[in-house]
């Protein structure tokens, strides 16, 4: 699937409704960067995903088969939580100010990617393909036939 692409755009309103909850962004500049209600999309897009709000009103889960891939929270800034193996987590938080140990998630296994702009969308999607991939992996034999069979 491509990454999700678009024109930039001043001081434009992003509006998601989830069920009752409805949730308001605005970017302040030209940056062309994936916003919440694309991420959204782009993680809703992939086989087997749900989304829910297991912990909280705001903590917003995208799950593959029942197993978290992609979290984030709809309050504070905008950034997101993403499944990494370990090695490349290390390296992209050298590479990037932008890509941090996972809030309060596994340090080990998980990176925050603060959404501001200094990561590209290609680069995003393709850490939302590597965790869901990596998640893919680790489901059971059954869950995996399951998932192909969708």
């Amino acid at each position: 699937m491509d990454c999700i692409k678009k024109p930039a755009g001043k001081y434009t309103n992003y509006v998601l409704i989830i069920g009752k909850h409805i949730f308001l962004w605005v970017n302040l500049g030209n940056l062309i960067v994936m916003n919440i209600e694309e991420f959204r999309e782009y993680c809703l897009k992939k086989k087997g995903v749900q989304e829910s709000f297991p912990f909280d009103l705001t903590t917003l889960v995208f799950k593959v088969m029942g197993k978290m891939f992609a979290l984030t929270d709809l309050e504070d800034r905008f950034s997101i939580n993403l499944k990494c193996d370990p090695l490349k987590a290390v390296e992209l938080r050298g590479e990037y100010n932008a890509v941090k140990p996972g809030y309060h998630m596994n340090k080990k296994h998980w990176n925050t990617i603060e959404m501001d702009g200094t990561i590209d969308d290609d680069l995003l999607c393709q850490l939302i393909d590597d965790s869901y991939a990596l998640v893919v992996q680790s489901l059971t034999k059954k869950d995996q036939q399951e998932l192909n069979e969708l």
